[in-house]
C-alpha cells in the first residue's frame, strides 16, 4: 500500500538524517562554535561605549544600545545536549523531507528507485542541493557577511530547480537540443550570480570557513547517499505496492 511506501521512504530519510546528526556532532559543530567566538569578539569590536550603538549592516541606521546584540533569533539551544538534540533532530527532519521529495521525483517520472541505482538518486540530489547552490553561496559559519535574505533564498531555489531539471533531461533523453538545454539551465544561475553581501569582511579566519565548507559538504555527500542506498533498499520490498500506485 501506498502507506507503508510512504513509511519507508520517511524511515530510510530518518536513518540518513539521524546519521548526519553524528557528523555535524564530530565534524561541524566544533568549527561553528570556534566561529561564534570570532562573531563574539566582532560584535565587542563594532560596540560604542559612548552611549550608540553602530549602524546595522546594510541598514545605515543605528539601532538603541539596548538592542545592539540582540538579532531578533529569539530562543536558541545552549552548549551542550540542547545543540546536540536540535542538531540532531534538525537533521533527521531534512534527511525525511529529502527522502520524500526523491520518492515524489520517481513516482512523478516512473523512473524506480532501486538497490542498483538507489546511490545514482541519491548523488544526484546531492548534485541539485548542495554542489550546484554551494557553487555561489559556499556553507557559511556564524559571523560571515551574506547578501539579502530573501534574494539568497531565491537564488538557492531556482539553482537547485533549474539543476534538477538539466540532470532529468540529461538522463532520460539523447537529443542535442536535450543536452544544449540542460547545458544552459546549469550554467545560467551561475551566469546570473549569486546575491553578494556588501561588505566581505569577516572576522571569522579564511581557513576556518574553508575548513566548514569542505566538511558541510563532505556530510551532504554521505547524507544523500545514504538516503538513495536506503530508499533503494526500501522500494526495492515495496516493488509491487510502488507499482500499484
Amino acid at each position: 500500500m501506498i502507506g507503508r511506501v510512504v513509511l519507508a521512504a520517511l524511515l530510510a530519510g530518518i536513518a540518513a538524517g539521524l546519521i548526519m546528526g553524528a557528523i555535524q556532532h564530530v565534524r561541524l559543530t566544533p568549527l561553528i562554535l570556534e566561529a561564534e567566538t570570532y562573531e563574539a569578539k566582532g560584535h565587542d569590536h563594532t560596540h560604542d561605549h559612548g552611549g550608540t550603538a553602530a549602524p546595522a549592516e546594510g541598514t545605515g541606521t543605528a539601532a538603541a544600545p539596548e538592542e545592539a546584540h540582540d538579532h531578533g533569533e529569539g530562543w536558541t539551544p545552549a552548549d551542550g545536549w540542547q545543540r546536540t538534540l536540535s542538531t540532531t533532530v534538525t537533521a533527521a527532519m531534512s534527511g525525511a523531507a529529502f527522502a520524500a521529495i526523491l520518492a515524489g521525483l520517481s513516482l512523478l517520472t516512473g523512473i524506480p528507485i532501486t538497490r542498483e541505482n538507489g546511490i545514482i538518486w541519491g548523488l544526484c540530489g546531492f548534485i541539485a542541493v548542495t554542489i550546484a547552490p554551494s557553487a555561489g553561496l559556499p556553507p557559511e559559519l556564524p559571523g560571515m557577511p551574506a547578501g539579502d535574505l530573501f534574494a539568497r533564498q531565491l537564488w538557492w531555489v531556482g539553482t537547485i530547480a533549474a539543476t534538477a531539471a538539466a540532470l532529468y533531461l540529461l538522463a532520460t533523453r539523447r537529443e542535442t537540443w536535450a543536452i544544449a538545454v540542460a547545458i544552459v539551465l546549469i550554467g545560467l544561475p551561475h551566469i546570473i550570480g549569486a546575491p553578494a553581501p556588501v561588505s566581505h569582511e569577516s572576522a571569522v579566519p579564511s581557513s576556518l570557513a574553508a575548513a566548514f565548507a569542505a566538511n558541510a559538504i563532505a556530510a551532504n555527500a554521505i547524507m544523500w547517499s545514504l538516503i538513495g542506498i536506503f530508499l533503494g533498499a526500501a522500494f526495492s520490498r515495496y516493488a509491487k505496492d510502488i507499482q500499484a500506485t
